[in-house]
């Protein structure tokens, strides 16, 4: 169960959801019995049926940023950059407001430090040092960064999801359907995409039934992405990621598993800020720190009960996660029955509800 192989599947490219559905909450939904193995073919309309008065549903409140910009150099070299961490402070500098960012950036060759970069609406970058390819960059723009950013920058979907960067078709329905009902957060490059699916009138069935709504915050980073390359799992390090916990969600949450309610997280990301500030008796603190806990077949569970989550990339941190979750050999039976029912796969793709 620790070998890298373990966790692979061929998955038929048609099955890579490009697009989202056309009413968030009518995608499919498969529902698995972690015990059992059993698997129920379902929508996700009807999540609300499948909790119970009691449970509490943990989502995560971050906001996508639109942090993926085109440019071109002053040589007229295309340039396509991508916000990694995400900060709109910024300091008046001779009119014009200045912060830096991490970045990533795509050119027909590397960019050198002093390096200008022009993007639509008068914002400037400028290269300050590059780190085993990851660029330090300085933003200037006579108006706010933040709304700037938030007219001209893309959504940053995940690479396996195909968009023109000449069409701004192409990216434009991404702006609403690449961001939860629930963000409030900004700061994450790419969704928390399980909670993809829920819809204004799925949170008020929910609120109604007696279910409590916990929020924490997981800023989602690029290291979602990242692959595992170590043969041995465990010899695998992952990437680190900005959370935040309130006091409130704490306390209700530590209350509610000492009465036995049930805790249902929406999302690894969820999954990953709840186990990790969590104590071995299932204490839940609140705080704000980095999340760099890896969870893999063999760890023990202290808070989550119940799981909403997508169909996971092969060899990634997430399928190996579901799979400590409900066993591996129920994940990839799962899959394969996804497989056969044409299930649609990944970012915008359909759901499963593990309990």
């Amino acid at each position: 169960m620790y070998d890298l192989n373990d966790y692979h599947y061929d998955l038929p490219d048609n099955l890579i959801a490009q697009q989202p559905v056309q009413q968030r909450d009518q995608s499919r939904l498969m529902r698995l019995c972690k015990n059992s193995g059993g698997v129920e073919h379902r929508h996700f309309y009807e999540i609300p049926k499948m909790l119970r008065p009691g449970d509490i549903l943990v989502i995560n409140n971050t906001q996508v940023v639109p942090g993926r910009l085109f440019g071109q150099k002053e040589t007229g070299g295309q340039v396509e950059l991508l916000l990694l961490e995400y900060s709109e402070n910024s300091q008046d500098k001779q009119n014009e407001n200045i912060c830096v960012n991490k970045c990533l950036i795509k050119a027909s060759k590397p960019s050198k430090p002093g390096t200008i970069i022009y993007f639509e609406e008068g914002l400037k970058a400028t290269v300050l040092n590059n780190e085993n390819g990851y660029y330090k960059v300085q933003f200037s723009c006579s108006g706010s960064f933040d709304k700037t950013l938030h007219r001209i920058g893309k959504m940053p979907v995940p690479p396996y999801i195909k968009r023109n960067p000449g069409s701004f078709s192409d990216f434009h329905e991404d702006n609403t359907s690449y961001q939860t009902v629930y963000a409030e957060k900004k700061g994450a490059i790419a969704a928390p995409t399980a909670g993809l699916h829920f819809t204004e009138s799925l949170m008020n069935q929910i609120k109604q039934k007696g279910i409590d709504i916990a929020p924490v915050t997981l800023h989602v980073g690029y290291g979602s992405f990242a692959p595992v390359r170590s043969s041995d799992i465990r010899q695998h390090k992952i990437h680190s990621e900005i959370f935040d916990i309130s006091e409130n969600t704490a306390q209700k949450i530590t209350e509610g598993k000492n009465q036995g309610r049930r805790i249902v997280a929406v999302g690894t990301t969820c999954v990953r800020t709840l186990e990790y500030a969590s104590d071995k008796e299932g204490r839940l603190a609140s705080g704000m720190g980095t999340c760099d806990l890896f969870i893999y077949p063999g760890y023990r569970f202290k808070i989550v009960d119940a799981l909403i989550t997508n169909f996971h990339l092969p060899k990634s941190t997430l399928i190996m996660l579901v799979s400590a979750f409900a066993g591996r050999k129920n994940i990839l039976e799962a899959y394969s029955k996804a497989f056969e029912n044409n299930y649609r796969f990944y970012s915008y793709g359909d759901a499963m509800f593990i309990e």
